[in-house]
């Protein structure tokens, strides 16, 4: 893989150029692009074009190639959504978020493969540590092209589980900041309440530097040593639907995160976590019915089947019913601040377990539904594996607007796992 920090270092350095960097993409893409699927678009020559401005080398994105996922608008690309019924569209201006990784000086390199409207379908994308395997999803190209080295960052969203999930399965780090603190402005969206855009790269360390020149917010964890964090194991009430290779490797990262000097303990969720969780479907079906009102009501069979199915029966749910679940959410949120009053970040799966055999499915969410509604900050720290080699992912959930302290935690465990 890839690391933004590394090739950031060495341009900033002089001894690689952004143009250089292009090379090391387009090399592995040649390689490897042909049987994983992570591209929607690519415009290669557009990216080296862009690459030999002077200027690019001193911004904070350093002129580090970018992949966005093809739910963001872009002007130099098509944006088609995952979808048949957007085939060839072309917007007439990028989205907020992209013209934020512009105005750092990262280069879009191209378009990122997701599922229908960034749902449940599967798009083909394979996954580079064993391509028999789905990458998951819905930001399957995004995952898929930091595991096989072809990108250093990219772009994605998550509103179930779309960031950690993926990540965990193709062994990269995956960030989930909190609610809002990225844009989603020119993005399709799906569930408003819920949709949330993220990042991939090849470590925390990577995800975080690429987040805080994004941004331009103090998010960086690479210039000193975090301290140790503390951090409560938390199996949630579906902790028995996490294969016994994933519940092994989140109590082997809290026992090294213990070793290492985290003080760690296990907590109890209340009931309303449970309640919060259900409330998860009910919120982001109902909004997903009308935020794709017009596909459905033009282009119904256009839709493919899983999701049609979904907004079909999404079409019965109440407004009393959508109420109920928010009111629901908002107290969960804040027990969930009332939990954290003496804790740092938790620590839970990431998936139920390693990556799901074929591409029929893009792997479940039900590890990542009830931290995506309570907006908190998510991190997929890779570095475990299961028996067959397959990446397993282990996620840190920080306090909501404490993105810098997840981050830190994060990088703590990931350190703590390697060492």
């Amino acid at each position: 893989m890839l690391s933004a920090l590394d090739l950031a270092r060495r341009i900033e350095a002089g001894t690689l150029s952004p143009a250089g960097v292009i090379d090391l993409c387009v090399k592995a893409i040649d390689a490897r692009e042909a049987e994983i699927g992570a591209f929607a678009a690519l415009d290669l020559d557009r990216a080296r074009r862009v690459a030999a401005s002077p200027a690019l080398g001193s911004a904070p994105l350093r002129g580090l190639p970018v992949g966005v996922k093809d739910i963001f608008e872009t002007a130099d690309f098509p944006t088609e959504f995952g979808s048949k019924i957007y085939a060839g569209n072309r917007p007439r201006a990028d989205s907020v978020l992209v013209s934020m990784v512009e105005r750092a000086g990262g280069i879009v390199l191209g378009k990122t493969v997701t599922t229908e409207f960034a749902s449940l379908q599967p798009a083909g994308t394979r996954n580079p540590r064993n391509p028999a395997h789905s990458p998951g999803g819905s930001s399957s190209g995004s995952a898929a092209a930091i595991a096989a080295g072809m990108l250093p960052i990219a772009l994605g969203s998550q509103t179930g589980g779309s960031v950690i999930r993926p990540a965990a399965y193709c062994g990269v780090a995956g960030f989930k900041p909190s609610y809002k603190l990225l844009p989603t402005l020119g993005m399709k969206g799906f569930s408003w309440y819920l949709d949330t855009a993220g990042a991939f790269a090849a470590s925390v360390a990577d995800v975080a530097y690429a987040a805080a020149a994004i941004t331009g917010r103090n998010l960086r964890v690479d210039q000193g040593t975090p301290a140790p964090p503390r951090i409560a194991l938390a199996r949630t009430h579906i902790w028995g639907d996490a294969s016994e290779a994933m519940q092994a490797a989140v109590e082997t990262s809290a026992q090294k995160a213990r070793a290492a000097g985290a003080r760690v303990n296990e907590v109890v969720l209340p009931p309303i976590f449970e309640d919060a969780f259900r409330a998860h479907a009910i919120i982001q079906d109902y909004e997903a019915y009308r935020a794709l009102a017009f596909e459905y009501d033009h282009h119904r069979e256009k839709i493919g089947p899983i999701l049609r199915q979904q907004l079909d029966q999404a079409a019965a749910l109440t407004a009393d019913a959508y109420d109920a679940a928010r009111r629901t959410t908002k107290r969960a949120r804040q027990a969930l601040a009332d939990l954290m009053t003496d804790t740092d970040v938790l620590l839970t799966p990431s998936a139920p377990g390693a990556a799901p055999a074929g591409l029929a499915s893009t792997g479940a969410s039900i590890f990542n539904r009830l931290w995506t509604l309570l907006g908190t900050p998510c991190v997929n720290v890779p570095g475990l594996a299961d028996k067959a080699g397959l990446p397993l992912g282990v996620q840190i959930v920080g306090r909501f607007g404490r993105d810098r302290l997840a981050l830190e935690a994060a990088l703590f465990v990931e350190r703590a796992i390697a060492g």
